[in-house]
């Protein structure tokens, strides 16, 4: 399951027809019409907020934005709620990660989308995301995969591994 925090507008087609069928997955796990997918990592964002239906259901109604304007006919009753929900927190270096990560696989599947947009150096985050201000929390850090560790970020791991070999 991707739910991105980037703006539906970087996405190629590929990518926007994805976001909606997976946020519309998202949508049916909070309203308890599935089984699967419960546990997702990707859905703490919108069990998080006061009214997770909501918070999903603003979501889609931005991807469903996105695609009516570029012509597609995304089906809007499927959106649960008509009700708004305060926009959804996230880490700025989330935006970050999913923006390196976009444009890899743009790279591979789609280089002339990818062309089209490379000179973005701060993509705006999806109209339900917000990322000034925001604090992650201590148990849940952000990793970013983008940048090679130093030793003030290895150094935990090395001594749990130190301590497991001496033993």
């Amino acid at each position: 399951m991707r739910l991105w925090t980037l703006h539906s507008r970087y996405l190629d087609s590929r990518g926007l027809v994805a976001l909606w069928r997976e946020a519309l997955l998202a949508q049916a796990v909070l309203t308890g019409r599935t089984r699967g997918y419960v546990h997702h990592p990707q859905l703490i964002r919108f069990r998080d907020r006061p009214s997770p239906t909501e918070s999903v259901a603003s979501y889609l109604r931005e991807v469903h934005g996105e695609a009516a304007r570029r012509g597609y006919r995304f089906d809007a009753t499927k959106i649960a709620s008509p009700e708004c929900a305060d926009p959804i927190a996230v880490a700025g270096g989330q935006l970050d990660y999913e923006w390196a990560h976009l444009r890899e696989k743009l790279q591979a599947r789609a280089p002339s989308w990818l062309a089209g947009i490379e000179s973005i150096s701060r993509p705006d985050p999806h109209g339900e995301v917000e990322t000034e201000g925001v604090n992650i929390n201590e148990d849940r850090p952000f990793i970013d995969k983008t940048r090679k560790p130093t030793e003030q970020t290895i150094q935990p791991f090395l001594e749990v591994r130190t301590t497991l070999t001496d033993n």
